[in-house]
């Protein structure tokens, strides 16, 4: 099995497009005004999000977007006018991570985990 498609809500479809392609996302899919689909520029996976009428209650949605070289991505992104919550910091669990949100709230975290992702020093044996 593999993860390879993630769908969040949004309120408004245009807005989160302009947001997502401006990280750098492609759009590959816009057939009708509630729906869009991405792809990411790194790898296989694809990200949709699809118009609703309200958003999800509570804490709601965090995504995360590895990046590779995370402090460029972000001085990259501050100069196109994104507006982080926190700038890249070295987290306790091993990953660098930047913290910011789209137009909808939803918690979106660009990092950069290298080996630690999926293989920290506390991983299951």
């Amino acid at each position: 099995m593999n993860l390879n498609q993630v769908t969040i809500p949004s309120l408004n479809i245009e807005k989160s497009i302009a947001f997502y392609k401006t990280l750098g996302l492609h759009l590959i899919v816009f057939t009708h005004p509630r729906y869009a689909r991405f792809e990411c520029p790194d790898g296989d996976a694809t990200f949709s999000i699809h118009q609703v009428d309200a958003l999800p209650k509570g804490q709601g949605i965090t995504i995360y977007f590895e990046e590779t070289n995370l402090d460029a991505a972000v001085e990259k992104l501050l100069s196109k006018g994104i507006v982080f919550d926190e700038l890249p910091e070295d987290k306790p669990w091993l990953w660098r991570e930047a913290r910011l949100k789209d137009p909808d709230g939803n918690q979106i975290i660009l990092y950069h985990a290298g080996k630690n992702r999926k293989n920290p020093p506390w991983r299951l044996k």
